[in-house]
């Protein structure tokens, strides 16, 4: 049987998703494994307000009960002010009942994001995704520094999780090491999926 790895995404002007799919890649690198992309809606702050079921573009939105089946998640988003996005934060906020039922524990999990200046808050937002992973039981699947672009790079890249140093000009633009480093975090991230789902 195939291992799930379901990476999900809140993407505002395209370069989370851009690297989503470089995750979704190297994921795809390790034999028996489906990948399911998915992103997030925006976040309503009127209670009244309904999203449409299907995204205009793009992926289907994801929902919990996918969360709830996967072997391993990779998790991204922009970073706000060091912090993830609300559509992200509204998404784990929801998943109370898998922390009730103990889904989530021992299942691999990584983020990944991106912010638009050097010190934009990269490792902070993964950071903030994170914890209430880490409060599921998830294991953290990091970067190790085997992956040299982790010391070569100029842009983004951290042992915490792959990021993405986003230009002014072309957000969407990641460099060849980023592309590498969201590569090496997919295939890492599908590895220690079936390693954990063999024991």
């Amino acid at each position: 049987m195939p291992i799930k790895i379901l990476i999900v995404f809140y993407s505002r002007h395209g370069s989370v998703a851009a690297m989503a799919k470089h995750i979704a890649r190297g994921a795809q690198r390790i034999a028996n494994t489906d990948v399911i992309v998915r992103q997030l809606p925006d976040a309503s702050f009127n209670s009244e307000q309904t999203r449409d079921a299907i995204p205009e573009e793009g992926y289907p939105f994801c929902e919990i009960e996918e969360l709830a089946e996967c072997d391993g998640l990779a998790i991204g988003s922009p970073s706000y002010f060091g912090s993830m996005a609300a559509p992200v934060k509204l998404f784990l906020d929801q998943s109370s009942p898998l922390w009730m039922s103990g889904q989530l524990i021992d299942k691999p999990a990584c983020a990944f994001a991106s912010a638009s200046t050097m010190h934009g808050g990269h490792e902070m937002t993964l950071h903030s995704m994170m914890i209430p992973l880490m409060h599921h039981g998830m294991v953290w699947v990091g970067l190790p520094y085997k992956n040299r672009a982790l010391i070569s790079t100029t842009a983004g890249g951290t042992p915490y999780g792959v990021t993405h140093l986003a230009s002014q000009t072309s957000e969407t633009d990641l460099t060849d090491d980023e592309k590498s480093l969201c590569e090496a975090q997919g295939q890492r991230l599908a590895e220690l999926a079936t390693t954990l789902k063999k024991t």
